[in-house]
């Protein structure tokens, strides 16, 4: 039972679990292949009011850390999450990972002509 206006919490079955481990898993490891062995790459699973929560963080070794974080929908989590929006979220934290390395160095001149 909830209070009226309070979100219901959101279990997870076992499978939907272990879908949101695999996506989340497939996440960093992407982030990690588009890296160099010096930024850290980690995630973390936790279930908030909104339901469950990922989140997927680089640390850089230079700059400020940068994550993403998103709640799925359980539905989501039945049909699996696409291939294409876990590869968008990995290419951005790296991308976001190397700015901050960067802007950290002072070093913000393209290399390509």
């Amino acid at each position: 039972m909830t209070d009226a206006g309070s979100p219901a919490a959101v279990d997870l079955s076992p499978d939907q679990e272990r879908q949101l481990r695999r996506a989340v898993a497939g996440i960093v490891s992407r982030t990690e292949s588009y890296l160099p062995d010096s930024y850290a790459v980690g995630s973390e699973l936790s279930v908030g009011a909104e339901g469950p929560q990922a989140t997927v963080a680089v640390n850089p070794p230079a700059g400020h850390p940068v994550s993403a974080g998103f709640t799925p929908d359980p539905e989501d989590l039945d049909a699996g999450i696409a291939e294409s929006d876990t590869d968008e979220v990995a290419r951005g934290l790296a991308a976001s990972a190397a700015v901050q390395v960067m802007d950290a160095v002072g070093d913000i001149t393209p290399t390509a002509k």
